[in-house]
């Protein structure tokens, strides 16, 4: 099992001015139709990480030095990296659940559906 935050946490997070990343795994075609505008979004998709590895992740991420926080479309395929970078070792790693959808229906809908 690995850790989650809820999207009203994270919505309460990214109106702080706490340092952390957000690190979305979904697709570019995704991010034309839902996304979160803000300093610490962070994009990597699922199919860079699944060809690449770690690697494909930025050096803040590697570093492991602030929170990284995973966002899907619904929770689904950032759970599944959460327990993958969780078994590289990843130690302050959390999976959004319900991704930004429920993110996009319970915190800003200004974010967009699809």
């Amino acid at each position: 099992m690995f850790p989650e935050i809820t999207v009203t946490q994270l919505g309460q997070k990214l109106k702080s001015d706490e340092t952390f990343i957000l690190l979305d795994v979904r697709e570019l075609p995704e991010l034309a139709q839902a996304k979160i505008e803000d300093h610490r979004l962070e994009v990597t998709p699922m199919s860079r990480l699944a060809s690449e590895g770690p690697a494909a992740l930025s050096e803040p991420v590697r570093a492991q030095a602030v929170p990284v926080y995973v966002l899907c479309h619904h929770g689904s395929r950032s759970a599944q990296v959460t327990a993958w970078l969780a078994q590289q070792g990843y130690k302050n790693i959390f999976n959004v659940r319900g991704g930004i959808d429920a993110y996009a229906r319970q915190v800003d809908q200004s974010v967009g559906f699809y």
